[in-house]
């Protein structure tokens, strides 16, 4: 059975991973408008990924007794001046959702909760992949800077991204 303060904490983590999708839609969309479809299409994936993430957390709060609250999502941003500031925003956002993780991680060890500490470890390990991943796209960017060849062949290479259902914990 989950305490009150994870409860909460898992149903406030749903929503930053609902806001997380909207985000990565946005930028979706965003790309699309610029007609950078591979970035298109890696964000769209992104957002399909950190909804699987908010599911995941959904179906544990269910299943260790708790009661899951949606709560209302954040409007995100609706545009970005280049793939390298959408990107770097992208970034940001992953070490922000880190720092959410790692509170989580706090609870749960400060209430004692072995199942919640062992369940949150996957998580702990995808967003170190989520960091890793945005900053390698970043570092890219920046080595390309405004040729708009080369960020064709970067809009190019990031199209080939196609979503895969995690695996369980």
């Amino acid at each position: 059975m989950l305490t009150e303060r994870m409860t909460k904490a898992l149903n406030e983590q749903i929503n930053a991973e609902m806001f997380s999708a909207y985000l990565y839609l946005s930028m979706s969309a965003c790309f699309s408008e610029m007609n950078y479809s591979g970035f298109a299409q890696w964000m769209k994936v992104q957002a399909m990924e950190e909804m699987s993430h908010a599911m995941k957390i959904y179906d544990y709060v269910i299943e260790r007794g708790g009661r899951v609250e949606l709560l209302a999502i954040e409007e995100p941003a609706k545009s970005w001046e280049t793939p390298l500031a959408a990107f770097e925003a992208a970034y940001q956002h992953e070490q922000y959702i880190t720092g959410r993780i790692n509170d989580l991680m706090n609870i749960a060890i400060e209430e004692k909760d072995h199942a919640t500490n062992i369940f949150l470890q996957w998580f702990v390990t995808e967003q170190v992949e989520e960091e890793a991943s945005a900053d390698e796209i970043v570092q890219k960017l920046k080595l390309v800077g405004d040729h708009g060849n080369a960020i064709f062949m970067v809009d190019r290479e990031l199209g080939s991204r196609t979503f895969t259902l995690p695996t369980p914990a």
